[in-house]
């Protein structure tokens, strides 16, 4: 078994203290703090792999978050539940977890095939603490047996502890920052809303800010028929003429139905394996992973549904999808005053039209000596042969009779 090449001495593990002192004290964002603890953490133990997992939002899932070897399409991606795997375990208990050999064959071990370091021997696996609770996993890896020396697990210990404020406070600004981005969205799907666009406008910016709020690859708006029977694209910012040609949705046979009828999310880590989605191979077309769709409520009632999909496996958090429920809401509330404000015109036009008819019914009876109904079987023969409305049937006599008045 091999052993560390020396004991760290008193002036190395000095430096190391400092160096955690700059890294507590520092102001660099979320990922840039993780990547400082990743370069100390493998340098004081001279590691061949060092992972950082951090609790997402929910505190369901430990998400893989920093690496030492470049991971750049794992990172963010890669989950394990509470408790699952040797880095599970040692959240779920906040103990280390220490494996000189043969790390790989342990009853907790969890393997990734895009990870070649899960082939490595030896496993330290420390908990990040903040308050007493763990919030995060370091894990070293050795690709030959490794006896970890108890003065360097409690070094590393000790590190993992230390950064546990600062990695909660950068994550703080982070999740603060992206509300506030969130918050501009939400202001901007508001003043939308209350604009004097028409509804296509309307539906069409919504999604648009809403891909940008939820980097998302694709955002559409599915519309209810009045039967409530079928789902309809009115509004996507995709590209695709495939994804804009989907054919409706049945609310009794597909997933976004399902969401009308429950009046419930929901969010799917991978629609390509999903048996339920009705277009995997479209999906897999668009590079389409993750799906987050929610009802379109207002009024106590469903209007549509609203979707996000991304390029990458995704898991929602609960804010997100929050977040993402109102603006689904105010969408629907676009949607609301914009049937309310056709309904309100199209009497406006009717009763218009009604006048106009009356009129000219008026003028038709004294021009012709005929009854009220022989002026109106007149007026609707006429509208009828020259296929144009009542409205300008009743014009044309109108302005024929101010032309003889004048004349």
């Amino acid at each position: 078994m091999t052993k560390e090449k020396k004991r760290l001495s008193s002036e190395d593990e000095l430096k190391v203290l400092r160096r955690v002192v700059d890294i507590t004290t520092s102001e660099l964002e979320l990922d840039g703090v993780l990547n400082e603890i990743v370069r100390t953490v493998a340098a004081t133990a001279e590691a061949d792999s060092v992972f950082v997992y951090l609790f997402d939002s929910d505190k369901k899932h430990l998400v893989l978050r920093a690496s030492k070897i470049p991971h750049r399409k794992e990172l963010g991606r890669i989950a394990l539940k509470v408790g699952e795997g040797l880095t599970g375990w040692a959240a779920r208990n906040n103990k280390p977890v220490i494996i000189t050999s043969n790390a790989y064959e342990d009853s907790r071990f969890k393997a990734f095939d895009v990870l070649p370091e899960d082939r490595y021997e030896a496993f330290l696996a420390l908990p990040i603490v903040y308050k007493d609770k763990a919030i995060g996993v370091i894990n070293l890896q050795h690709k030959k047996v490794h006896e970890y020396q108890p003065t360097t697990v409690d070094l590393l210990g000790m590190i993992a502890r230390q950064v546990g404020g600062v990695i909660e406070h950068a994550r703080l600004y982070d999740e603060t920052h992206a509300k506030a981005l969130q918050f501009d969205a939400l202001v901007k799907v508001s003043q939308t809303i209350t604009s004097q666009k028409y509804l296509d406008e309307i539906l069409n910016l919504i999604v648009v800010v809403t891909a940008e709020m939820l980097n998302s690859k694709i955002c559409s708006i599915m519309l209810l028929d009045p039967k409530g029977v079928e789902l309809s694209i009115k509004a996507t910012q995709s590209l695709s003429d495939d994804y804009k040609k989907k054919p409706n949705l049945r609310v009794d046979a597909t997933l976004m139905g399902a969401v009308v009828k429950t009046r419930r999310a929901i969010a799917i880590e991978d629609v390509r394996r999903e048996k339920g989605y009705l277009h995997r191979e479209l999906a897999i077309k668009e590079g389409l992973t993750s799906l987050l769709a929610v009802p379109m409520i207002v009024r106590d009632k469903v209007v549509g549904v609203i979707s996000v999909y991304t390029k990458e496996p995704h898991v929602f958090s609960v804010d997100e999808i929050g977040v993402f429920q109102m603006v689904a809401n105010q969408a629907a509330v676009a949607v609301e005053n914009t049937k309310l404000m056709e309904e309100s015109l199209k009497a406006k036009e009717a009763l218009e039209t009604r006048k106009q008819v009356e009129r000219a019914k008026g003028i038709l009876m004294k021009m012709q000596n005929i009854s009220e109904d022989e002026a109106y079987r007149l007026i609707h023969k006429k509208s009828m042969d020259s296929c144009r409305s009542m409205k300008e049937i009743a014009d044309s006599i109108l302005l024929m009779a101010d032309f003889q008045r004048g004349a």
